[in-house]
């Protein structure tokens, strides 16, 4: 039997749940568990609770519809433990080809409409590009440069929200849910990442993050290393030998104010259809301190401005190890590109967004189950053996029954993926993207139990 034989498939992927059944509780959450990852591995077009119902058990679609509702929305499992456990299963994999090299901060939004599901509010949507009602979750995930995993997730909760007694009363927000910024979120869940012994990455952050500057002496401050993204107004101050003195400028003043001499073309990557290359330069500096903060010390200003652009497009603070090679650095920096993808397959491939319910618990389990499932494929994926072309078959999925029509919102339209960003000077450190690697088929019948 060949490695992508569909039962060898099938096997494994008993084995993966088998593992993740032992940190859900009651034995008869496991076939519950088995059922909803397999749904979202398989189900064609929307993900919600009664399509994939309809495929995993269509013999019993409105029990099974039931089943898995209960399943997502009021099972009493821990999220921190199921990703734990799919933590620990799939890093192997990831790190078969490497160490872990990168933690990335981000955070991926989910459009809605109305006004009742838990942590909707107006504001920036990423995968509309505008204001909107939308949810955001903020994340963290574990890198190299052969793939990458989400291994914490939360709903961003708005001011709106958490001062709204009724409102979290109806979505069941925990009481100890307290509103807390993006970066704070953020920061909360490095803590929580050293504290479990995560193997340690550098910090990559796009601008929202990277230009907070309490967020960066914070991660200083717990002995870690970040490349930062940040906006072209940001101020800081040169470090020369020959002014010491050197007034504060804008990053942006800065690069245009560089030697033609200190700009290098540096190739980081192979793209889809040609090598990823761009112009470059680094210099030594001194970000300003805010509020009060305590003194920034010496970082690296990273620039990248493309020889075809008028302006810079790009500009990073670092505090990686000066004697760091310069390619290095460029090649680190574009390494958040992982996770671009991972955003992009697990709404497209797993159906994250998809969730239907207004609850809290709801909102958190559905997306614990969608990086479970996430992680299978990245698992199978990694099985490819290095030698081998980095493309697996797609993903096989499974028709509703003839006949059979969900209630519900149809399934949204694709939105089109990001370009590169280094085309894109609006979207400072937005995505660095190539082709992304077609997953593998899961050859899964019905559940029929």
């Amino acid at each position: 039997m060949g490695l992508w034989n569909g039962k060898a498939m099938a096997d494994r992927f008993a084995a993966y749940i088998g593992e993740l059944t032992k940190v859900v509780g009651h034995a008869d959450r496991a076939g519950p568990l088995r059922d909803y990852c397999s749904g979202l591995l398989v189900t064609e077009g929307r993900r919600s609770a009664e399509p994939m119902a309809a495929v995993t058990a269509p013999a019993r679609v409105s029990a099974q519809h039931q089943k898995l509702l209960h399943f997502a929305a009021n099972s009493t499992w821990s999220d921190e433990e199921m990703l734990t456990k799919v933590r620990e299963l799939v890093r192997p994999a990831l790190e078969r080809h490497g160490p872990i090299q990168a933690w990335i901060i981000d955070d991926t939004s989910f459009p809605k409409k109305g006004r009742h599901s838990v942590g909707v509010h107006h504001q920036y949507c990423g995968q509309l590009g505008k204001q909107a009602n939308c949810q955001v979750a903020v994340t963290l995930s574990i890198a190299n440069h052969h793939g990458s995993l989400p291994i914490a997730y939360q709903l961003y909760l708005p001011r709106d929200w958490t001062d709204d007694k009724a409102r979290r009363a109806e979505a069941h927000v925990p009481g100890a849910i307290r509103f807390k910024t993006k970066p704070q979120m953020a920061l909360e869940q490095i803590r929580g990442a050293l504290k479990a012994g995560v193997a340690r990455g550098v910090l990559l952050m796009d601008a929202s993050y990277g230009t907070n500057s309490p967020l960066r002496l914070a991660i200083t401050e717990l002995g870690l290393c970040y490349v930062a993204a940040i906006i072209s107004t940001v101020k800081v101050r040169p470090m020369s030998k020959d002014d010491p003195n050197s007034r504060r400028v804008s990053v942006a003043t800065l690069a245009r104010r560089l030697p033609k001499h200190a700009w290098r073309t540096i190739t980081w990557r192979e793209g889809s259809n040609a090598k990823l290359r761009s112009r470059f330069a680094r210099v030594r500096v001194c970000a300003a301190p805010m509020h009060g903060q305590t003194r920034f010390g010496e970082e690296t200003l990273l620039i990248e401005w493309p020889k075809d652009e008028a302006a810079p497009t790009k500009f990073w603070l670092t505090n990686v190890d000066r004697d760091m090679s310069f390619a290095a650095l460029v090649d680190l920096a574009k390494l958040r590109w992982r996770i671009e993808r991972d955003y992009q397959e697990l709404k497209q491939e797993i159906g994250i967004g998809h969730y239907e319910g207004r609850t809290w618990r709801g909102f958190h389990h559905h997306g614990t189950l969608s990086i479970a499932a996430y992680g299978f494929l990245i698992s199978e994926r990694e099985r490819i053996p290095p030698s081998a072309p980095r493309r697996a078959p797609a993903i096989e999925k499974l028709a509703l029954p003839s006949g059979y029509r969900p209630r519900g919102a149809p399934d949204p339209a694709t939105a089109p993926r990001p370009q590169l960003d280094r085309h894109d000077p609006a979207l400072p450190g937005r995505c660095d993207c190539h082709h992304t690697a077609t997953m593998p088929v899961l050859h899964a019948a019905p559940v029929t139990e």
